[in-house]
Formats: C-alpha cells, sequence, structure tokens
C-alpha cells in the first residue's frame, strides 16, 4: 500500500519488480544470443562494409568499414551491460527507451554478421524504410484522430483502398492534385458513414467498420475489372516526382534519405508535428481528448460529445485517404485490386504499439518500414532466413507491449461506446 502511495504522490510510473527482473535477463539473453549466434559464426578476420551513400546529393560519404567480430562484441558487451542495469537498479519510466536501445544493438549486430564479407546498402535501407513506413504512419494517425475521441476505427483498411481508386480515376481524368483531393474527400466520406452507423445509430463500430472495408473490397474489385482494366486511360495518373529541399538535402546520409522525398513522406512529419501539438497543446485537443476519456464530464462543461466525435471520425477519414492515394499517386502510378494489402490493420497495431500518440505511431510506422526493408536487403545478401520470420518482428513487439512486458498501451476509457446524451 505505501508503495503504491508513494507512487501516486510523486507521478511516478513504478516497474513491479517480476518485469523489470524478466527485462533484465531478456536483454542478457540477446546478448548471450549475439555472441552465440552471430560472433562465433564470424572470422575473425573478416570486415564489413556500410554504404552510407543511397544517391541524390552531391556530398558523397565514404563506405564504413569496420571488424564484424570486433562489432558484434561491442554489441553483445552493450546489451550485457543493459540487462545488468536492468537487474541491479532498473531504468524505471525509462525501460521503453532501454528496450529500444537493445533492440536497435541486436539489430545492427544482425547487419553486421548478415553483410560480413560484404556489401550492405545501409543509407538505401534506411531511404526504404522511410518510404515504407509512410501509409502506415498516415493510418495510424487517421485511427489516433478517431480513437482519442471515442470511436474505435477499423474501417481504415476499406478507406484507404477506396481513395486509393477513386484518386487514380479523377487523377487519370484531370491531374494529380485533384486526384489527391478527391482521394481524400473519399477518404472524408467513409468516415461519415462510419460516423453516422456508429454515432447516430449506434451500431457496434466494429461491425460498421468490417462493413465498410467488405463494401470497399467489393465496389473497388468490381470498378478495377469492369472499367479500369479494360480502360487504361482511367489508371494512368502518374505520380508525384521527389522535390528535393536545398541545403537539407546536401546533409550527408539523412539528407537524401529524408530531404529528397514526395510531398507523401513531407507530409507524414508535417502531420506527426501537427497532430502532436493540436492534440496536446490546444483547447481542441483538450475537447477531443476529454470525449474519448469521459464524455458525460466533457458534456456537462459544455463540450458538444456527439458534434466532436463526428469531426474527429471525419478528420481520421480524410488522413485515410491521403494514406490511401500515397499507394497510387505517390508510389506505383495505377490502382490494382485490393493494393493495400492489409496495411490498413498494420496502421491499427503502429497505433496501439505507438499507444495513440502521433510520435510513437511514426516510429512504429517506421520499424514496420524497416522490417519490409530488411527483408528485401536480406534477400540480395543471400542470407538464409526466411524473409516472413523478418516481417513477423514488428507484430512480436506489439504483443509484447500489449502484454505489458514494456509498459500498457492506454486506450482511451471511453473507447468503442456509444454516447447519448442524458
Amino acid at each position: 500500500m505505501s508503495a503504491t502511495t508513494s507512487t501516486l504522490e510523486t507521478g511516478m510510473v513504478s516497474v513491479p519488480q517480476t518485469r523489470r527482473r524478466v527485462l533484465g535477463f531478456a536483454f542478457l539473453g540477446v546478448a548471450a544470443f549475439i555472441w552465440l549466434a552471430f560472433l562465433r559464426a564470424v572470422d575473425p578476420m573478416m570486415d564489413t562494409t556500410m554504404r552510407l551513400y543511397p544517391g541524390g546529393s552531391t556530398v558523397v560519404i565514404d563506405d564504413w568499414v569496420f571488424n564484424t567480430q570486433t562489432m558484434l562484441w561491442v554489441m553483445a558487451s552493450g546489451c550485457a551491460a543493459v540487462g545488468a542495469f536492468q537487474l541491479v537498479r532498473g531504468f524505471g519510466r525509462r525501460t521503453g527507451l532501454a528496450f529500444a536501445l537493445v533492440g536497435g544493438m541486436f539489430v545492427f549486430a544482425f547487419l553486421s554478421w548478415a553483410a560480413s564479407g560484404g556489401t550492405l546498402n545501409l543509407a538505401g535501407m534506411l531511404r526504404i524504410m522511410v518510404v515504407r513506413s509512410v501509409p502506415l504512419t498516415l493510418g495510424a494517425l487517421s485511427g489516433i484522430l478517431c480513437e482519442r475521441a471515442g470511436v474505435f476505427n477499423i474501417a481504415i483498411e476499406g478507406m484507404m483502398l477506396t481513395a486509393a481508386m477513386i484518386g487514380t480515376i479523377v487523377g487519370s481524368i484531370s491531374n494529380l492534385w485533384i486526384g489527391l483531393l478527391s482521394a481524400i474527400l473519399a477518404g472524408g466520406l467513409l468516415g461519415l458513414v462510419h460516423a453516422i452507423l456508429s454515432i447516430k445509430y449506434r451500431t457496434d463500430q466494429i461491425i460498421s467498420g468490417t462493413v465498410i472495408n467488405i463494401f470497399a473490397v467489393g465496389i473497388t474489385s468490381f470498378i478495377s475489372g469492369k472499367f479500369m482494366q479494360p480502360m487504361p486511360q482511367f489508371n494512368d495518373p502518374g505520380i508525384f516526382v521527389p522535390y528535393e529541399i536545398p541545403l537539407l538535402s546536401q546533409i550527408p546520409v539523412l539528407g537524401p534519405v529524408l530531404f529528397r522525398q514526395n510531398i507523401f513522406v513531407y507530409g507524414m512529419f508535417f502531420f506527426v508535428v501537427f497532430l502532436t501539438f493540436m492534440l496536446f497543446r490546444t483547447r481542441w485537443g483538450l475537447r477531443h481528448r476529454a470525449v474519448g476519456e469521459h464524455p458525460k464530464a466533457a458534456d456537462t462543461l459544455g463540450v458538444n460529445v456527439i458534434r466532436t466525435r463526428y469531426l474527429a471520425v471525419i478528420l481520421g477519414g480524410m488522413m485515410a485517404g491521403f494514406a490511401g492515394a500515397y499507394f497510387t499517386l505517390g508510389s506505383v502510378g495505377k490502382f490494382d485490386q485490393v493494393m493495400t494489402a492489409g496495411r490498413g490493420f498494420i496502421a491499427l497495431a503502429a497505433m496501439i504499439f505507438g499507444n495513440y500518440m502521433p510520435v510513437g505511431a511514426m516510429i512504429a510506422g517506421l520499424l514496420f518500414g524497416f522490417s519490409d526493408s530488411l527483408a528485401a536487403s536480406l534477400a540480395v545478401l543471400r542470407v538464409k532466413i526466411p524473409s516472413e520470420f523478418l516481417l513477423m518482428t514488428p507484430y512480436l513487439i506489439t504483443m509484447l507491449v500489449l502484454a505489458g512486458v514494456v509498459g500498457r498501451a492506454q486506450i482511451p476509457a471511453a473507447g468503442g461506446k456509444p454516447y447519448e446524451k442524458e
């Protein structure tokens, strides 16, 4: 009781002793795994070459060449040191940071081992990681907008798919910008449908989202097969080309990775910063979060709960529409059936992994994007590890987060609960 009282008074987050020890032994286990699986299998004279130049910059960086075994010793020692500190004292509120640090050291050790005696384009991997994270991060932001206001939205997949098709058709008939606008409006329209079903008619929000997903798959597949494939002039909108930001794009390594992208990548960074500010630094954000936590209390204070939730779901749909437009107008330049391939659901996992925070969602999106990039790179290096194992990694980490190993995701208290004004 005293420990609980102490925690409440100080406002600190207490990490249970059992979880602290489990994490400590887990970190030590990672260090042992690096030593047993990687270090012992490497020739002491073998070097690893990391390429730090993805192209697109006038500043060329020399390749980073290091002794593989030495680097593996450093990574194993680092994991062991973090594990020992976790066992003896613990990181408290910074447990998640320690988890990320050990994970990063393990990934770098794995890359060093995989590229031993060869060359790995690290900068190219980072560039692909950023690009692949765009629809996941934007989809997660869509979920955050809805669920922070108390409305579950699993229809992100359907919204993205429909927006991708509408953006392609309109973009083919007119131009890219009008196509992008139509995709955003299409997502907003489906958001309005979801809002009417779940807020006005109090339909189960999971069922409402599922219906929208099924409808989107059916209607887009029908239109694609019936009209867009026989008439390719309606399936050729072009794509937004990368725009190089002066000066910033010439920064070594990070310049080409971050500042030589198209509007969807820049939009992702903008919306993460913008939503973080709006949700946590403005009166609108306070009201938005209040209706997702305590709608009755917010209503008592004069907040229009119904209107706030409608606006949240519509804005979430528009964000999903922007994410959907990426698949066609920002990537391949054409629409294919079910081309979102479940990324709307992966975005929900990124949202949960990021604890319903925009910055956390982007970190999760980058992690998922890195897994995709890593799988492709290891295929080039001919590492005998099935790519499916690499693609499973973010989901395993998400399950660890949900299980409370690192910290518990704080779901909005009124999430999924219809509100009826008394």
